[in-house]
């Protein structure tokens, strides 16, 4: 049987204009629902659920996990700073459920791929923290906020011997887009970084001690269908999902 990934969606909590305005609304990239659909598994896009037997309900029913990426940050709050930039703020109620979620994923040994904000999110979960924005805090930072289309990979990263991303993508380095001024500063205590950008950006990370649960900064959905290697880390989350499912 096809494995059921679970897929987190955007929120706008009724204060940003280009997504429903005053009124409530999810969102979504299809790209993230096709590259689950086209290469073998059964996207199921999660509702925001506030109650914790009702987000455990959720994963009763799911073999994987999918954090997408957000426009908005994780509240500062989260990981111990206060905010020093005005950037748009995750609304609560995603980062809530996202939080837990990391959580309860590690507890169950859920398979879990993290992408762009959901690393960052894996990681504030995790203990870890961030940096607020790149071109403010990191001197001589490459370009991570790419002018080209996200379809164009823009810079390389170099990739951990023996991690889990090495295994999946076997390559010493890789060829990536970007899209994001945040990333991970410190990384959590129970994660390791698996790959870092030239400018010494944590591009991804990873947990030793779990059986699937990788977070990476760059945005694969744009990339799966012409970039074998990008193809494989959705590729990875389902053969993953299948064994829970069995």
């Amino acid at each position: 049987m096809k494995p059921v990934i679970g897929v987190t969606p955007d929120f706008n909590a009724g204060d940003r204009k280009e997504w429903g305005g005053r009124e409530p609304t999810y969102f979504l990239r299809a790209r993230y629902i096709r590259a689950i659909e086209e290469l073998g598994g059964i996207p199921l896009i999660l509702p925001l659920v506030a109650e914790t037997t009702a987000r455990r309900r959720l994963l009763d029913g799911v073999d994987g996990l999918l954090l997408t990426g957000s426009g908005p940050d994780l509240p500062p709050r989260l990981y111990g700073e206060r905010q020093r930039y005005k950037f748009p703020l995750m609304s609560e109620r995603r980062a809530d459920f996202e939080l837990d979620l990391v959580h309860q994923a590690r507890t169950r040994d859920l398979p879990l791929l993290a992408i762009c904000g959901g690393m960052q999110t894996v990681n504030v979960a995790c203990g870890g923290s961030l940096f607020q924005d790149i071109p403010a805090q990191v001197r001589s930072a490459l370009v991570h906020r790419q002018k080209t289309k996200a379809i164009l990979v823009s810079h390389p990263v170099a990739v951990t011997p023996k991690s889990l991303l090495k295994k999946i993508v076997n390559k010493a380095s890789l060829m990536v887009n970007s899209s994001h001024h945040q990333s991970v500063k410190t990384v959590a205590p129970s994660l390791i970084a698996s790959a870092v950008a030239p400018d010494g950006i944590v591009e991804a990370i990873e947990s030793p001690t779990h059986r699937f649960l990788l977070a990476i900064q760059w945005h694969p959905e744009f990339l799966f269908e012409r970039h074998a290697a990008h193809r494989r880390l959705f590729e990875a989350l389902l053969r993953a999902a299948r064994r829970t499912r069995a």
